[in-house]
């Protein structure tokens, strides 16, 4: 069963366009000193608090899908919030209703949705706390697709349930049946029903489509393959071959096909993209392709094994070398975003298991790359 959240957007009424954002707490230390020697910048997000039902009984949700804040405390929630940006309990706030995200089925716990609302507040006399800033959309933009090393980063309620809703719509899209988060803009993420294992059910099939916020940004450097748009490990099992079929038909096809490494539950949607798409470059590390069947992929392939560069829509993605989960696992690095995607390298919850019978090997840890991780990971 799904928990809840209520996200506010502090809308100033001063300066129009403007919002709240504060800083997130950091993760904990881990007592290990080369872990705690990586810092990572300030998370600014939209402030929330949980969501609680009034009557555990209820389904709070409307046959349409649509959440019912009247089964909701929203009031408690609603305070916490404005206490986390400095503003005294026991004032009263008018909100309205702006939207309700349902998350995507990550796994392996349960799905936290949310329920976002607006508060409009005029900021003039008072003061707020440090770790608040005035953001607008073009600024949040500007930290996540130009981001610098030391920069804020923008976190995902506020790209889901504010800034998603004012860029400009993308030409392709998911289909209406598959739930899906795109964070940061132009990465979507959708968690699929695959051959995985217990105690997750799905694998996150990633498309990198940057679309009209790309900026050419490659000068002179030799890419291994070029394309409009990416799609990382299309690894669904059959029952979902018609969706995965659907975001094939809608991507562009000058596409590139990137798999992390062989293991079932990233590649068993690989025949529906060669029969859709017979045009999509495929690239993959050479272990990673002895080990894929003739049924899966019987088209040639571009080998990749780090360092290499791939141009999507003019924007440059870096192929890392993530050993470790097997001998043949690859990563990609979006320099623009500062974003990583690696496949089964991290995981949501436990630790990657070593496939030793595919070269699986403890001692090979990604930063060995150096790579100056400040953004995302996928």
């Amino acid at each position: 069963m799904a928990t809840y959240k209520l996200a506010v957007i502090i809308e100033n009424q001063s300066k129009d366009g403007d919002f709240l954002l504060h800083t997130q707490t950091p993760p904990p230390k881990f007592d290990d000193k080369e872990y705690d020697s990586y810092l990572d910048p300030d998370l600014w997000d939209l402030p929330s608090a949980e969501l609680t039902p009034l009557d555990q009984t209820r389904v709070p949700i409307r046959a349409g899908g649509d959440i019912d804040l009247r089964l909701f405390d929203v009031d408690s929630a609603l305070e916490k919030v404005l206490e986390q940006v400095g503003c005294g309990s026991g004032e009263k706030w008018k909100w309205d209703f702006r939207k309700y995200v349902e998350e995507a089925s990550f796994g392996p716990g349960p799905p936290v949705n949310t329920a976002f609302v607006v508060v409009k507040m005029a900021p003039d006399g008072r003061s707020f706390p440090d770790f608040c800033m005035w953001m607008c959309f073009e600024s949040c933009m500007k930290w996540l697709l130009d981001a610098e090393p030391g920069s804020g980063r923008i976190g995902p309620l506020v790209v889901v349930g504010y800034l998603n809703d004012l860029k400009q719509a993308p030409k392709w899209k998911m289909p209406p049946t598959l739930r899906f988060q795109e964070y940061p803009p132009g990465v979507v993420v959708a968690p699929m029903g695959s051959r995985t294992l217990k105690p997750f059910t799905t694998t996150n099939l990633v498309v990198f489509a940057p679309g009209h916020d790309a900026v050419g940004d490659l000068g002179a450097v030799e890419c291994i393959a070029t394309g409009e748009a990416l799609i990382l490990d299309p690894g669904c099992c059959s029952k979902y071959h018609k969706e995965l079929e659907q975001v094939i038909a809608s991507l562009p096809r000058k596409l590139i096909v990137f798999v992390t490494h062989h293991h079932h539950d990233h590649v068993d949607g690989l025949s529906v993209v060669q029969k859709f798409n017979p045009d999509a470059i495929l690239l993959a590390h050479e272990n990673t392709m002895r080990r894929i069947g003739k049924g899966d992929w019987s088209r040639s392939y571009t080998p990749v094994s780090g360092g290499e560069v791939i141009s999507i829509g003019g924007r440059k993605l870096n192929v890392i070398s993530a050993l470790g989960h097997t001998d043949g696992h690859m990563g990609l690095y979006d320099l623009k975003t500062h974003s990583l995607i690696v496949g089964d390298h991290c995981v949501g919850q436990g630790s990657a298991v070593l496939d030793s019978k595919s070269g699986g090997n403890m001692s090979v840890r990604l930063f060995r790359n150096n790579i100056p991780i400040f953004g995302h990971c996928a």
